[in-house]
């Protein structure tokens, strides 16, 4: 795709009624007349090259309606979790869009854009804890497995919904819309872990009908657009390394923000690598430096 013709297609985008686009999106996924949702998975599967021999079923008609395809389970053993105490996680199938050091409060998107931790955030009190930490930034396809799940073990401090646009974010359109992640709606999940406060944040996109967690189910799309913190205390949800924490419904990125010093040596994988559920991402420091707890 030339430069041209993909800044084209970014301006496009700012002009479509995204919203709108997006809420037929998510009735048409959810249809349940059988041989209309078949047809779905079956050409969907076929065009992004789902691999039906890890999916829990590879028969459509085990499948409700195509989100319920799309948000599968794998079979048992199909991914599996590095043990080591101290290794960091791959949360989700994808590919690396970017990763690397905060600088300071700014995090890279591409091509010398940038975005900051305020408005990314969208102003959360603890925003200094991640300044001059670590970020992953991984974009999921249409072909990979939806479902999100911890890192490494943490305790659940807050959610807060961000309503936004839904730009696309396919690699051509993040490289020429300026701060897309922190202008796209998002979902943020704050845990308190033992490297320090991380930040699990689900990035809603054009099309993207859905974004839901296991505590709170289906944020997205939301009836009331406006931002809204939910705190939690005495039983909030502890989940371990490993555990489901949420789902697309249908592709999208999440961002991963890790506090100072808790990175002791990466993994190698650099930019436009693919990564798979569990994985080893880094090595995370043994005698991390102290944070303030949120």
């Amino acid at each position: 795709m030339s430069i041209l013709f993909e800044k084209l297609a970014a301006a496009v985008q700012s002009m479509l009624p995204q919203h709108l686009l997006t809420a037929w999106v998510h009735r048409l996924m959810r249809i349940e007349v059988p041989w209309v949702k078949n047809a779905q998975i079956r050409l969907i599967a076929r065009w992004a090259g789902v691999d039906w021999n890890e999916a829990i079923s590879g028969n459509p008609g085990d499948y409700p309606s195509f989100n319920a395809f799309f948000t599968r389970e794998l079979k048992p053993g199909a991914r599996t979790f590095d043990p080591a105490p101290e290794a960091l996680c791959c949360p989700c199938d994808g590919a690396i869009s970017e990763h690397g050091p905060i600088e300071s409060d700014q995090i890279f998107q591409a091509k010398g854009r940038y975005y900051s931790l305020q408005s990314f955030l969208a102003n959360d009190p603890n925003c200094a804890d991640w300044e001059n930490g670590y970020f992953y930034t991984i974009y999921l396809s249409p072909r990979d497995y939806h479902r999100v799940h911890m890192p490494v073990a943490g305790t659940l401090q807050r959610m807060t919904y961000v309503p936004g646009q839904l730009f696309s974010v396919a690699p051509y359109t993040v490289r020429h819309v300026d701060r897309l992640f922190s202008r796209n709606e998002r979902v943020i999940s704050v845990f308190e872990t033992e490297i320090g406060p991380v930040a699990v944040v689900l990035v809603g996109a054009m099309l993207v009908a859905g974004m839901e967690t296991v505590w709170a189910g289906e944020i997205t799309p939301a009836s009331v657009r406006e931002i809204s913190t939910v705190n939690y205390t005495g039983n909030a949800p502890h989940l371990l390394k490993g555990a489901e924490m949420g789902r697309f419904n249908m592709g999208s990125t999440l961002v991963l923000l890790l506090p100072t010093g808790a990175i002791a040596e990466s993994a190698g994988i650099s930019a436009a690598d693919p990564v798979r559920l569990g994985q080893r991402l880094a090595t995370l420091n043994h005698s991390p430096i102290s944070h303030r707890t949120p």
